[in-house]
């Protein structure tokens, strides 16, 4: 068959030698500006297109070449180049070409969701500025002028490190909103010179600089400078200095900022240095030296490795080598790379894949949280079945395709019985066991805290012993409250006789209402100290037996307040109490069974179940044994002597339904493991989802 000719404006330049040592070329299209880089087969195959025949190329080729090729070769380069329109259009191909293009224009919908994933707008043709300005550039690019950048670097380090405390605190006092809009205005900036870099090191190694815009990714605005032309360049090292130079030109600007910021007297320009530096530094090494989307890092991976196409290439095989991995299907590979490398580009692939995860479930957010809630959860959704679904979607139906080959697949087989475990594990029910620490404890109980400026008295109950309601525990004194009481008592009687003086006294008698306020104010305060007193002989609320009684208490001897003294309990029942979080709590209702491990070897191992739980959170820890300040797994912040949880907590109370052994009047902290409802992982993740979609939707 003849062969279509290709279009006369095309141009074949020289590129620079491919990874495995062989030749390459690159093929401009000027119409578009695009260019595709070929390989030594290629190339071969057309020098020789006017002999307008794949045998008798093919032949040429093997005879006048060490290569050996076949029609099949000549054919798979006919589709690329009619693929890519590269070829003359014959005369009654009008038909095709219109329906190519309804094609690539696609539907309105799809036009929209294309424009609104990326789109540019070119604002700039710097080209001619450039030619004019290129010459003044020659210093940033020499030899003294990179060792000053380095050196400065070094100083600048050195500074920051000697003052950290000062720049982490100024940092700090940046995250606010007249921080973040000077952050904007400063990245603004630096994202102009980062471009500048890369026209001005493209324009230096003689290339065309067509157009400077902003792009559009999902509507998050990026400069661009189309810098298309470094195809053209044979030398490899040449395209990645284009490539790197906006990165270059960023860690520069930090370089000379920080040492700015660190030399400057305090002020505006000061701030503006502390803004270049930090500004820099953060957007060049976290998002424009990351390889994993298309930005200078991806190039300049891309050029290190020459390896054109790098993401295209490494999902390629990435998606072989997992079809491989679960259906040993045989398919040959896409491309033939030494073990290391075929290694490192899948999981290159597997890397990029989680790194766009996270990115554009990030970007969805934010897309749905700045706009209206309508658009937004629209947009939402689009991102997510655009970047999330879509891709695993076109996989299944590349296995759909290969359906024949699976079901003969031994290890087909033995995968879908692992995803339909995996499967089954997501979506049946399982138990729940919710672990807590907790307090195992007499049901009642009462402590004995000693009063201020306390003195023991008396004794008249023993460790051990049984306590009736009513009878005394302790005996106290305090001279300090005697005393206040003597006094207020004083007071009281002065003050009484003054009143009922007054009827026979004129004087007291214009005075008799103050005297009576008196009267009621010291009575008051005589019936306060006598209130007090009442906590220097405690008494038995209820029947129980005397517990933890201090050792060293004895007649004479002086204690300090709120020092614990003994405790009062009831022998026969006891309790657990705990407290559960807000997820964990909906998973536990009344009369689950649970299990009580106390901490040590020598502790209670008891059966229990759930008695009480309270229906609102607890404001306070009365028991401090189980915050994290003693040992417990709940974090509290200490206030005024209270402890307060720092995130919400419910109180369980779990009655002992077993017995404790001879432990029983103790208190023991240890594990409390409840046997909660059960659930399916799966449908509990797709009820939470629905739920906040449900209400953020507004219904």
């Amino acid at each position: 068959m003849a062969l279509p000719p290709l279009r006369e404006e095309l141009a074949l330049l020289p590129g620079p030698a491919l990874a495995d040592g062989q030749p390459s070329h690159t093929l401009h299209d000027p119409v578009r500006n695009m260019f595709f880089q070929i390989d030594w087969p290629t190339f071969e195959i057309l020098r020789r297109w006017h002999l307008a025949d794949p045998a008798a190329i093919a032949a040429a080729v093997s005879r006048e070449t060490a290569l050996h090729l076949e029609t099949d070769d000549v054919e798979s380069v006919i589709r690329f180049l009619h693929d890519n329109q590269l070829l003359q259009p014959l005369p009654d191909s009008a038909g095709t070409l219109a329906q190519l293009l309804k094609k690539r224009k696609g539907t309105i919908g799809v036009w929209l969701l294309h424009n609104y994933l990326f789109f540019r707008i070119p604002l700039l043709k710097p080209d001619r500025w450039l030619d004019r300005w290129v010459g003044s550039t020659d210093f940033f690019y020499s030899r003294p002028f990179q060792v000053l950048s380095l050196a400065a670097l070094f100083l600048g380090l050195i500074e920051v490190y000697r003052d950290w405390d000062r720049f982490a605190t100024t940092l700090v006092d940046m995250l606010s909103w007249s921080g973040m809009v000077s952050y904007g205005l400063a990245l603004i900036a630096v994202k102009f010179l980062h471009e500048l870099g890369h026209a001005f090191t493209a324009k230096r190694f003689g290339c065309r600089v067509p157009a400077m815009g902003i792009a559009f990714l999902v509507l998050w605005p990026m400069a661009y400078t189309d810098t298309n032309e470094a195809w053209k360049l044979t030398s490899r090292r040449q395209r990645m200095q284009v490539a790197a130079a906006g990165i270059l030109t960023e860690l520069t600007i930090a370089a000379w900022s920080t040492l700015a910021w660190a030399l400057l007297p305090d002020g505006t320009p000061k701030s503006l240095a502390f803004l270049l530096a930090t500004t820099t530094w953060i957007s060049s090494i976290v998002i424009n030296a990351s390889p994993f989307m298309r930005f200078d890092g991806y190039f300049l991976l891309s050029d290190w490795l020459g390896m054109p196409n790098l993401h295209a290439r490494a999902f390629a095989l990435a998606r072989w080598d997992l079809r491989e991995r679960l259906f040993a299907l045989g398919e040959p590979v896409p491309e033939v790379f030494p073990r290391r490398r075929h290694a490192g580009l899948v999981l290159f692939a597997y890397a990029t894949w989680a790194y766009r995860l996270v990115i554009f479930l990030g970007i969805a957010a934010l897309v749905y949280t700045f706009f209206i809630k309508a658009v937004g959860i629209f947009l939402f959704l689009v991102e997510i079945g655009w970047f999330i679904l879509l891709p695993p979607y076109r996989e299944l139906q590349a296995w759909r395709l290969r359906w024949p080959a699976l079901r003969a697949s031994s290890r087909a087989r033995r995968s879908g019985i692992i995803a339909l475990a995996v499967f089954l594990l997501f979506v049946l029910p399982w138990p729940t066991r919710i672990a807590s620490t907790g307090l195992l404890r007499p049901s009642e109980q009462f402590v004995v805290y000693a009063p201020p400026h306390a003195q023991v008295v008396d004794l008249p109950v023993s460790e051990g012993s049984l306590v009736k309601a009513g009878a005394p525990l302790l005996q106290l004194a305090s001279f300090d409250l005697e005393s206040r009481e003597r006094a207020a008592r004083a007071k009281f009687d002065r003050m009484r006789w003054q009143a009922s003086a007054g009827a026979f006294d004129n004087e007291q008698r214009a005075q008799w209402q103050v005297l009576q306020e008196q009267l009621a104010d010291a009575n008051a305060e005589l019936a306060s100290i006598q209130a007090d007193a009442i906590r220097y002989a405690p008494t038995a609320p209820f029947d129980g037996i005397l517990r933890d009684m201090d050792p060293d208490l004895k007649p004479g001897a002086w204690i300090s307040q709120q020092e614990p003294l003994a405790r009062l309990v009831v022998e026969q029942n006891q309790q657990v109490v705990a407290f559960l979080n807000e997820e964990e709590v909906g998973w536990v209702a009344r009369g689950n069974s649970a299990r009580f491990y106390a901490d040590g070897l020598e502790g209670p191992f008891v059966p229990l179940e759930v008695a009480r739980i309270d229906p609102d959170a607890s404001r306070t820890l009365p028991e401090a044994e189980l915050s994290s300040l003693y040992g417990g797994n709940i974090l509290v912040r200490e206030k005024n002597g209270l402890l307060y949880p720092e995130q919400a907590i419910y109180r369980v109370t779990l009655k002992v339904t077993g017995s404790s052994g001879n432990l029983v009047g103790h208190t023991w902290r240890g594990k409390v493991v409840i046997s909660g409802s059960w659930y399916a992982p799966g449908w509990r993740f797709l009820s939470t989802a629905l739920s906040i979609f449900w209400r953020e939707a507004g219904f």
